[in-house]
């Protein structure tokens, strides 16, 4: 994944491109570039590293003109370095672009152009993108067209942001299967890869779509279809969210900034999708088919929405990791089957495949999704927003736990079309739920003492996390958090899964975080806690019952909250362990190595 940002106006364009790149950071952080032009004369600075160290060494505001594009890369191909930084030009540096994706095919263009004379100078598939349009503009002098013809050529997935010389006035950006909005403003318009890049200027906002492309000037704005030249009406979004929803806010990171909005998404999640879920459960009763797909923390999300549904709806649904799912499932989906996909970003290509496929093969597809607009709501019959705002951190937090407050709402909501449950069950759920913020809110005030916890537990190599029942999910979300961000090896999976194999890496000290909600469980889950203690693990437990205290070398109260509702809540002192482990180990938890915000290509 990589950030693109575009602006042409009467503004100087460095200073928007560079604020641009630093809120996109989160998408790519090895390397970065910008290009701006002044009439016909174009300026492309680029190297590897950070975006405030490159605008420092490579003065990117004493770049001049009023247009121009800027790109912030984690690589695919070709490793970090100056050369293989975006911006890419042809042979003539007419041509420059930058491009989010991965080209399939770019091997065999390669050949090709070089067997015709084009010189490649960097390992990236990108630069075949442009030395492609060079190719093309050598039989007509219409650029737009040359473009057409040779992005038509690509296999693959893109998000180009492309400066033409010759064309001082206008600026073109493509979308295909990678994220790319454009920002309208007064005289002057904007393009990113993600909303909070120009949302200091411009709350108007263009959603492309794939196989379009958009032609812009200052003044004026067209989307037309990649693969005929035809214009396509689109439709102006006003986005509600404001920059500070996208700034710190006074956190010393924006993952912590995350963890303390969760009250908030909490309630927004709720109150956003009252109506919209009981549409939906109605919809999800007509199947007995139901099949989860998602990666990373969704695919938590997923796991525990299995169990709620499972427990309320009386389904019991398959969940797969999207990436596993058209290669094993494909022959066995059909127009009986919904499909429920769960992605933060709307854009995970593994996510955004497996939908195709269910459409394809004619099932109903559901999206539980946080960005409007996102490829994954085009794609679906049927959407749900999670309503948790920008995310910036990369790891997961905010998102998860709306994911997770949707899933409940729609079990709960279709245990009562299904009349599965009880009523007055149902209705204490719904009481309850809408009390879990401020149960997050509780455990929030638990960040000083697992502050302290963690600066004992920051030298440790190995943790193992273990529950039972609807605690496996939490279990497994708070073992990645810790992998993602802190670096430190960690095991997610259910307590009794120890005894066939994991006891024997437990020894003195290794730490065993417990999630033990009350609930039938909890018995069973004691007797798995006192396993790993008699092999010299330290315990951690979560629980809402004191008992555990009794057991456990550290103890941490929770709410007494329904064990439905518990992945919710438990979830949090998690998140806040990682981070501390995390800042106490030196790394920076909004930008964990060699990991980015959405995978958007396989």
């Amino acid at each position: 994944m990589c950030g693109i940002i575009g602006y042409i106006g009467d503004r100087k364009a460095c200073e928007v491109i560079v604020k641009g790149l630093k809120r996109l950071e989160y998408r790519g952080y090895d390397s970065a570039g910008v290009v701006t032009g002044d009439g016909s004369s174009l300026d492309i600075r680029k190297g590897a590293g950070r975006i405030d160290d490159l605008a420092k060494r490579l003065r990117f505001l004493d770049m001049k003109g009023t247009r121009g594009i800027g790109h912030t890369r984690w690589a695919t191909h070709g490793v970090p370095n100056d050369t293989n930084a975006h911006p890419h030009t042809d042979c003539t540096g007419r041509i420059v672009l930058v491009h989010n994706g991965i080209i399939e095919n770019f091997a065999e263009l390669r050949e090709e152009l070089s067997r015709k004379g084009h010189v490649f100078r960097s390992d990236t598939d990108t630069e075949a993108i442009a030395h492609l349009i060079e190719e093309e503009l050598k039989s007509s002098d219409d650029f737009e067209g040359a473009m057409r013809r040779a992005l038509k050529k690509l296999k693959g997935s893109f998000a180009l942001a492309i400066v033409y010389a010759d064309e001082p006035d206008r600026l073109y950006f493509v979308r295909n299967e990678s994220p790319l909005v454009l920002g309208i403003g007064n005289g002057e318009m904007f393009a990113a890869s993600d909303v909070p890049a120009f949302l200091e200027y411009t709350n108007k906002v263009v959603f492309l779509d794939d196989g379009e492309y958009a032609v812009v000037t200052k003044d004026s704005w067209v989307v037309k279809r990649l693969d005929t030249g035809e214009p396509v009406e689109k439709e102006v979004h006003e986005i509600s969210w404001t920059l500070d929803m996208a700034e710190k806010a006074g956190f010393p990171h924006f993952m912590l900034k995350e963890i303390y909005e969760q009250p908030r998404a909490i309630r927004d999640a709720i109150h956003g999708n009252r109506e919209t879920i009981g549409r939906v459960a109605r919809e999800i009763a007509n199947y007995d088919r139901v099949i989860f797909v998602a990666m990373g923390t969704s695919y938590h999300a997923a796991i525990a929405g299995k169990y709620l549904f499972q427990k309320l709806a009386k389904k019991i649904p398959i969940v797969e990791e999207a990436s596993e799912f058209r290669y094993e499932f494909e022959d066995l989906i059909d127009e009986n089957t919904l499909l429920i996909a769960i992605t933060q970003s709307g854009e995970t290509a593994d996510t955004l495949a497996a939908m195709k496929l269910a459409k394809r093969r004619g099932a109903k597809v559901l999206a539980i999704v946080n960005v409007v607009g996102s490829m994954a709501t085009r794609i679906a019959d049927l959407t749900i927003y999670t309503h948790a705002g920008p995310e910036i951190g990369v790891a997961a937090t905010k998102t998860y736990t709306t994911q997770l407050t949707v899933l409940t709402m729609l079990a709960i909501e279709t245990a009562a079309v299904l009349g599965t449950v009880p009523l007055e069950r149902l209705e204490s759920l719904r009481r309850a739920l809408l009390s879990v913020p401020e149960f997050v809110e509780k455990v929030l005030e638990l960040d000083g003492s697992l502050a302290e916890l963690a600066e004992e537990l920051k030298d440790k190599r190995d943790f193992f996390y273990i529950g039972r029942g609807i605690g496996v999910p939490t279990a497994l979300e708070g073992a990645l958090k810790l992998k993602e961000i802190s670096y430190i090896h960690a095991e997610g999976l259910s307590a009794g899964e120890l005894k066939h194999g994991p006891l024997a890496l437990l020894e003195d000290g290794v730490p065993v975080v417990a999630i033990a909600p009350d609930g039938r469980l909890f018995d069973k889950m004691v007797s798995n806690i006192e396993e790993s203690k008699a092999r010299g693990a330290m315990i951690i437990g979560l629980s809402n019952r004191g008992e555990l205290s009794k057991v456990a070398d550290v103890f941490i109260q929770t709410p007494d909250v329904d064990e439905l509702l518990s992945p919710i809540v438990y979830v949090v002192p998690l998140q806040l362990l990682a981070y501390h482990l995390s800042v106490l180990r030196g790394n920076d938890p909004d930008k964990p190595r060699n990991l980015a915000k959405s995978v958007t290509v396989e």
